[in-house]
């Protein structure tokens, strides 16, 4: 069985010149929580199996600052690095893949152009095409799940789960399913809808939104079924660290890389 990973992710506002990573609950209420290679490096230490970064300010002026984030960061830390936010082409995806990073991560732009995902995928490999999802509950939609796009503001009445079954039939290498209602909220992942996309696709599903404690990630994989949990808030302000999680983990028979 290969082993879950534990990603640690960035928010990164980059609307100073050289970015800072915050976090927010629900999309909402912002806070600083440090410096973006700083961080990054800081987890490469403590064993996170990979990193993502997303620019929540995205903007086509802003993403030369991203570029230089990654490079700085991929000077020191050996470890996959995912980056999103603000990709609207393929060319997006070859600069930030050639500053350093090892996947991108898309949205927005996967909904209102679902051949980037096709295209990304052949051009680059579906190993670095990853959709990101950000879902909301909702009585619009079959699943009870609507998709949301820009950084959450804008509901498209895209069923959740139809939307992954058809990015994994476009190309996309892996999902990264992040539940709106349980966004900084630390009440745990919402584990009917990540068991609901990772029972029914066949890609990779990584789990994010609402992480508060170490047993909510065990029950990401126990109960979700997920291939790996991204956390923020329990990382960022030293509530736990990451080799205690592992532990857990491997304490209650999940396989991880310690």
């Amino acid at each position: 069985m290969l082993a879950k990973r534990i990603i640690p992710c960035l928010d990164c506002d980059l609307s100073v010149p050289e970015g800072r990573v915050v976090k927010g609950v629900r999309f909402k209420q912002i806070r600083y929580a440090g410096v973006p290679w700083e961080l990054a490096e800081r987890y490469s230490r403590e064993s996170a199996d990979e990193i993502v970064f997303l620019d929540i300010t995205a903007s086509h002026e802003r993403r030369e600052t991203m570029v230089r984030v990654i490079e700085k960061t991929a000077e020191n830390v050996f470890i996959p690095l995912t980056v999103g936010g603000g990709i609207r082409t393929a060319g997006d995806m070859q600069k930030i893949l050639r500053a350093g990073a090892d996947k991108t991560t898309i949205n927005t732009a996967a909904i209102k152009n679902p051949k980037l995902v096709t295209e990304g995928s052949r051009k680059f490999g579906n190993q670095c095409i990853v959709v990101a999802i950000d879902s909301k509950r909702t009585e619009n939609t079959k699943s009870g799940h609507e998709c949301f796009i820009y950084g959450g503001r804008e509901p498209t009445g895209i069923d959740t789960l139809e939307w992954a079954l058809r990015v994994q039939d476009l190309g996309a290498g892996e999902i990264m399913l992040t539940s709106m209602d349980r966004d900084g909220t630390k009440e745990g992942f919402d584990l009917e809808l990540t068991k609901l996309i990772s029972e029914s696709v066949s890609i990779p599903v990584i789990a994010s939104g609402g992480v508060g404690n170490p047993q909510h990630i065990l029950e990401a994989f126990t109960k979700g079924k997920a291939d790996a949990a991204l956390a923020a808030s329990i990382f960022h302000y030293n509530e736990y660290p990451i080799m205690d999680v592992k532990k857990l983990l491997k304490e209650n028979g999940i396989p991880v890389r310690l």
